[in-house]
């Protein structure tokens, strides 16, 4: 799919929720991008550019989003949306030729194939990353280079009371790139059907990999693979603290997303 301008036109979907006014600041400071439609249930008919703090853009908030992409001619839609909605609107960013860059969660792996299956027929790129930090990325693959090493692993996922998914999409990539590293699977546990006293308190579990997730204000995005073996533990952390922290990816994501084969790249660590 081949660019048809220098300047990238983008749309964003979710503009008016907390990651999609920074993705809007984000676009708005790069000379190589042109925000071109705002789509979002809330403040409908509203200056994008007055929502986000800015001067006024002559770009008003829609809730049709098909129509919104056709009359914008954009080429690229950055979703953040909720994943109750998210299948859909990736779903249609493709019936209308635009790339999508998508940063909700809550994906599974039947829904990313169907979208790589309608991408790949309809020639369209796009990506889905579970985390656009860099530092989380780059956490992961610290883990997957642990995981040959160790015994046992667990994760801890702490984010914001308001958001909508247990665990985290990047507490479930980060489990599934540690069992793709090992290639084996973990040993069996001393006790393999402790007596739990609190349903769930042992978290979740991905053949031998356990999840926790923890939903608190005051939160943004943060995790730590916890490795054991005999006599040492390696804990690896990141803290996202403040959604910021999110909007280099998202850039880097729309810079590459029409260079890539039609289908879909699913991860950041992909563009790196």
């Amino acid at each position: 799919m081949a660019r048809k301008s220098a300047i990238v036109q983008v749309a964003v979907v979710g503009a008016c929720g907390r990651m999609g006014k920074e993705v809007v600041k984000g676009i708005l400071s790069r000379h190589n991008f042109q925000l071109v439609a705002a789509v979002d249930v809330r403040e409908v008919g509203s200056d994008i550019g007055e929502i986000v703090g800015s001067k006024p853009l002559g770009i008003f908030v829609s809730d049709d989003l098909k129509s919104a992409l056709k009359e914008s001619g954009a080429q690229v839609a950055v979703d953040f949306t909720h994943p109750s909605v998210v299948f859909e609107n990736v779903k249609a960013m493709i019936e209308c030729s635009v790339a999508p860059v998508v940063g909700t969660t809550g994906w599974t792996e039947e829904k990313v194939k169907a979208i790589d299956r309608l991408a790949k027929r309809k020639k369209v790129p796009a990506v889905i990353a579970p985390n656009f930090a860099i530092g989380a990325v780059l956490m992961m693959k610290f883990a997957m280079e642990a995981a040959k090493y160790f015994d046992k692993v667990e994760i801890i996922e702490l984010h914001h009371d308001g958001k909508a998914d247990a665990p985290s999409g990047t507490a479930l990539r980060t489990a599934q790139l540690i069992l793709h590293a090992r290639k084996e699977p973990f040993p069996e546990p001393k006790v393999k059907h402790p007596e739990v006293l609190l349903e769930g308190a042992l978290g979740g579990e991905i053949k031998g990999v356990r999840i926790h997730s923890v939903r608190l204000p005051g939160l943004i995005a943060h995790q730590e693979v916890i490795f054991g073996s005999v006599g040492q533990v390696l804990t690896i952390r990141h803290d996202s603290l403040s959604r910021e922290s999110f909007i280099p990816g998202v850039l880097l994501a729309i810079e590459k997303v029409l260079s890539l084969p039609p289908g879909v790249v699913f991860g950041l660590e992909n563009l790196l």
